[in-house]
């Protein structure tokens, strides 16, 4: 094969690395955004945690209007270094970067009708638990990080201090600490005995029949400890420890029947075959199953980390005046400034803006301001985002309405794929809970009007109707689809089905009370 030369012209898409950082910096969640700022605060000796009100290179204090002239002055400093590193390497003048908006039409889209991805992921259907934001945050009060709850006791070092009043020798102790250490975060043992046993005695058959037995015994010591249930193997054994701990009655005993050898037949609500296979008849199972309603499934819940399930917002939203504002949540905006004496050393160097430090000091420009260029981008979306849910605000999500990403994206002239970017694992403080960003968006259901819905807002109704049902005769989903009807919203059976697994309501059937 005979090699040859050819000459083509084509056109592609170059990102700067500050482009890319930028890019990257925007879809990080807060706990991956400051977990960035550690490692670079390591890495790079120019940057520093800003301590002091003020600073020649430190971001402004949040607010809600954008930040421009520091983020104008860090531009023309990083411009001029980069022009001087140019010059003294004799470097061709660089492109000028792309704009973001121009960025990510290669990128996998994984939403729907540019609204939402599929089953809802990742779009919470009730508010999500905020450690900051209340109703005193919307009417403009501090928002306080520190009043965060420190972390209770866990499961393992509560069962630990009862068993320190426990007169056991120091093989039952060893097998019990075995035992609670073996507990998952439900308070479920998470391994049969004859594993933990196998695990611990090797090929030692002998040493393995006798450890099992001492194991055994253990399990039953801690199943006596608090809370009740704990160390269960499975849901019907810890209803069963939670139900003998209660006084005696035959519908405690038909309780524990049921739990032990019927939990398929209680789900299923399916009385006949329950009275059948108990010998007990409706009332008493009725009792049975008030005593069953009543237990914990998760003994351990309790003792989880509170802190494990709390969100701290991006925004807060506040009411102004007959309106609302958006204001970044000061507790996540990062405090970094370039260090003043680092940098002009640097400048005073001769070549200093080509050195491998004045690389580094640039770096650290662009950094910080690609940290301001994040919050500006959020903050821009979640004032539009607001904008347009006006009512939600005022009536909750049944006002929501439809709202796509490309309308954010046309009014900021943004590309989708950045606004994406800037809702995803972000967080809103309103007055009406805290949600993520991507909850404020819907794709548009018709109406006999010739007017749209929103998705979110037929969810919330459906909610409704669901909790206004006859617990004795729920509604199917046909039903629910034919009253949606009825309210003008055109709704199909299999949608009515889609939302009501997405809201995790469970089917008529299921529903219905024994």
């Amino acid at each position: 094969m005979k090699p040859t030369l050819q000459v083509r012209l084509s056109q592609h898409l170059s990102l700067t690395p500050q482009l890319q950082q930028s890019i990257r910096l925007l879809q990080l969640s807060t706990l991956e955004l400051q977990q960035e700022i550690e490692q670079m605060l390591e890495q790079n000796p120019f940057l520093e945690v800003d301590g002091d009100e003020g600073g020649a290179d430190a971001p402004p204090a949040p607010s809600a209007e954008p930040p421009v002239n520091t983020e104008r002055q860090a531009e023309r400093e990083a411009r001029n270094d980069e022009a001087a590193l140019r010059e003294e390497s004799g470097a061709p003048d660089e492109a000028p970067g792309l704009d973001t908006a121009e960025f990510g039409t290669t990128e996998r889209e994984d939403w729907e009708n540019g609204t939402e991805r599929e089953d809802f992921d990742g779009i919470a259907e009730s508010p999500v638990a905020s450690s900051s934001a209340s109703a005193s945050n919307a009417e403009g009060e501090d928002f306080e990080a520190g009043e965060r709850g420190a972390p209770s006791e866990s499961l393992q070092d509560h069962l630990r201090a009862q068993i320190v009043g426990m007169r056991l020798s120091a093989e039952d102790a060893a097998a019990l600490a075995v035992l609670v250490d073996s507990l998952d975060e439900d308070g479920y043992l998470a391994d049969p005995l004859e594993d933990i046993a196998e695990r611990l005695s090797g090929d030692d058959e002998d040493a393995r029949a006798e450890l099992l037995e001492r194991l055994g015994c253990a399990l039953k010591w801690l199943q006596s400890l608090e809370p009740t249930g704990v160390g269960a193997r499975d849901l019907g054994e810890c209803l069963c420890l939670q139900l003998r701990a209660q006084p005696r009655s035959e519908a405690q005993a038909i309780a524990i029947l049921v739990c032990r050898q019927h939990l398929e037949l209680l789900a299923r609500r399916d009385m006949k075959k329950l009275a059948a296979a108990t010998g007990a008849d409706e009332e008493l199972l009725r009792e049975a199953q008030a005593l069953i309603v009543r237990l914990e499934p998760k003994p351990g819940r309790p003792f989880t980390r509170a802190e494990a399930n709390i969100i701290v917002p991006d925004v807060i939203v506040q009411r102004s005046g007959r309106g609302w504002k958006v204001v970044l949540n000061p507790d996540v905006m990062p405090r970094l400034r370039i260090n003043d004496f680092y940098a002009q050393a640097i400048r005073g160097t001769r070549g200093g803006a080509g050195s491998p430090l004045g690389a580094r000091l640039q770096e650290a420009r662009w950094f910080v301001k690609n940290i301001m260029q994040r919050f500006d981008t959020i903050l821009r979306v979640s004032q539009a985002i607001v904008e347009r849910q006006k009512s939600f605000f005022t009536h909750g999500a049944i006002a929501m309405k439809p709202l796509v990403l490309r309308e954010i994206a046309d009014e900021l002239g943004l590309h989708e794929s950045t606004i994406s970017r800037g809702t995803t694992a972000k967080y809103m403080a309103t007055p009406m809970g805290t949600f993520e960003l991507k909850y404020f968006f819907g794709s548009s259901l018709n109406t006999e009007t010739g007017g749209n819905a929103s998705s979110t807002a037929v969810r919330a109704l459906l909610k409704q109707l669901v909790a206004a049902e006859d617990p004795a005769k729920p509604l199917s989903d046909n039903a629910l689809s034919q009253m949606l009807d009825e309210q003008g919203i055109q709704v199909a059976r299999r949608t009515v089905a889609k939302y009501r697994e997405a809201l995790k309501i469970a089917p008529a059937n299921l529903r219905r009370a024994m």
